[in-house]
């Protein structure tokens, strides 16, 4: 098998390790709407997602900075294994403080699995490195679509006792990465520079991205959690929310692998900067029409909302090019955990004022990314070069 086949086979099986892994990321959000039926509050509900993303996104950039220093390969599997095994237990056990403890400690496993993946993909991507990594979002974000419909008919015919079954498919997946994920060589250096001697000249940059990144996650976890409780509570079925959900999710997938192709043709602003502006009208406009109409336009906000997600890990890469699996941590860990936290608040906000009034601030945050993200600098640096396959 020559090398560029050999790189489409590893691209393909972390892709496919990706869609399964990010399948429990949306987990306890889909469980939300049976436990809160089960007598659990939607506040302490949406605590148990910002329990897991203390976890599972915050602490990623420490461990992307060890696969800087070194390459760790056991991160894919042994993280996927972990998370699989522990979060499909959320459903079994009724001790609220357990919950809580079983959420956060799950997410160490994403939080080890995806700067390792993420620095894979940009090992083995060439010059389409923007097109990789969309690939690689887009499996993931596939897999978060599927949550729903896989999990909301599942429980609803066997019951929260049958979730620990939803451990098997991340089972699979770390048998998978055992036997072919890539092995990767880093640019080789004497000896990694200190953390902050990384940050200090591009501290200002990242923290654009990073707000941009936060903003977005916000909105989108906000809505993954609260848009199936919104729709039960204006009488349409949870079986038809889920079915919405997936479609948000699925055509956010394809607007993914759309926004990260597109940004290797026109920059990364002109991508973070346009998907995002447009989506919150779009989402306005979801929620005042019915029908058909409404499932379109659902779809196209859905597409809109995560154009720029790998764009903005790749703009990131490339600010800090020597150190492409910490700048995919903050993306996709730190970013993306600063948001997910607030959906603790937004469920505070929900029970207390309303449902109505927390989605309704939720869809305007897009925009907000927007126009932070006109302040970004555009701008070009190399990744990993050297792969041992």
């Amino acid at each position: 098998m020559d090398a560029l086949s050999s790189n489409r086979s590893k691209l393909f099986s972390i892709s496919l390790a990706h869609l399964f892994n990010d399948s429990y990321i949306n987990y306890i959000q889909t469980l939300l709407p049976f436990l809160v039926v089960a007598g659990l509050g939607v506040s302490k509900g949406a605590f148990l997602i910002s329990a897991f993303t203390i976890t599972s996104s915050i602490l990623q950039p420490v461990f992307g900075y060890l696969v800087d220093q070194q390459n760790q390969r056991w991160m894919v599997y042994v993280g996927t294994l972990w998370m699989a095994v522990l979060i499909s237990l959320i459903g079994v056990i009724e001790a609220y403080p357990f919950l809580l403890i079983l959420a956060a400690f799950s997410g160490l496993g994403t939080a080890a699995f995806h700067p390792q993946a993420s620095a894979m993909v940009a090992a083995i991507s060439g010059e389409k490195k923007g097109f990789s990594q969309s690939v690689f979002v887009a499996a993931g974000n596939i897999g978060s679509a599927l949550t729903p419909l896989v999990v909301v008919p599942f429980v609803l015919t066997y019951g929260l006792e049958a979730t620990p079954l939803f451990a098997l498919p991340g089972i699979f997946v770390a048998v998978l990465l055992w036997f072919n994920a890539p092995k990767i060589q880093l640019v080789t250096r004497l000896s990694p520079p200190p953390l902050l001697s990384v940050l200090r000249p591009v501290w200002a940059e990242l923290t654009k991205i990073v707000v941009v990144v936060a903003l977005r996650s916000l909105a989108y976890f906000g809505l993954i959690a609260f848009l199936p409780l919104y729709l039960q509570y204006n009488n349409i079925p949870l079986i038809i929310g889920g079915q919405m959900l997936f479609l948000l999710l699925f055509f956010g997938a394809i607007g993914g692998l759309i926004g990260g192709y597109l940004s290797d043709l026109f920059g990364r602003k002109v991508i973070i900067v346009g998907s995002l502006v447009i989506s919150s009208p779009l989402f306005y406009i979801f929620l005042h029409s019915t029908g058909l109409l409404s499932y379109l336009v659902l779809a196209l906000a859905g597409a809109a909302l995560l154009a720029s997600f790998s764009v903005t890990i790749v703009a990131a890469q490339e600010v800090i090019s020597k150190n492409a699996a910490m700048a995919s941590g903050l993306m996709l860990g730190f970013g993306v955990g600063i948001g997910g936290l607030g959906v603790g608040l937004v469920g505070l906000v929900a029970e207390h004022i309303g449902l109505a009034y927390a989605i309704n601030s939720l869809i305007w945050l897009p925009l907000c990314a927007g126009l932070v993200g006109l302040t970004i600098v555009e701008q070009k640096s190399s990744l990993y070069t050297n792969v041992n396959s």
